[in-house]
């Protein structure tokens, strides 16, 4: 199966599902569905970066801080979350990501999705998939807050760091 044909509940703007929709079909309609973001550290602390390939759906060879991606059909926030943060990082045994907070994503041109934030501590050696991750390295904070202004990053996942710098503010 694609990953275009993996099939997504589609939710409101309350994230009750309201129905069920293949993944190209959601996104080629703007649909709104979850998705998962995790913050991923190594054992110094640093943040898991890397390259998106540009075969991906959306926001193809755009840089990204997270790893994660969209909860299918029928799953849990937490249990895409740890599927997504193993399968991205190509590492099995990760300790289940702690959920932080969640948020309604939406660009305003069609593209909205639930998005559950997540972090975790990756102190395996990593192995990302090579079908998702063109490039990859562990990144001090400093490190990506320069880059933030020097390369081209995923929308969602800036508009998910800013919101996570708030929340650290707050906690």
């Amino acid at each position: 199966m694609s990953a275009a044909d993996e099939i997504l509940d589609i939710v409101d703007e309350h994230d009750q599902v309201v129905g069920q929709s293949p993944r190209g079909e959601a996104y080629a309609r703007g649909l709104r569905h979850r998705c998962v973001f995790i913050q991923a550290r190594d054992a110094q602390g640093r943040l898991f970066v890397h390259r998106r390939t540009p075969t991906k759906l959306v926001f193809p060879s755009l840089y990204d801080m997270w790893v994660g991606g969209v909860v299918g059909a029928g799953e849990s926030y937490d249990d895409a979350a740890l599927r997504e943060a193993e399968e991205e990082l190509g590492v099995a045994g990760l300790p289940r990501p702690a959920f932080l907070f969640k948020f309604l994503y939406d660009d305003g041109a069609g593209q909205t999705w639930w998005s559950a934030v997540y972090e975790v501590r990756c102190e395996l050696p990593v192995s990302p998939q090579v079908e998702e991750v063109a490039w990859h390295d562990f990144l001090t904070e400093d490190e990506v807050e320069r880059r933030l202004t020097e390369w081209e990053w995923v929308p969602d996942g800036v508009d998910a760091y800013a919101r996570l710098r708030e929340h650290r503010k707050g906690s």
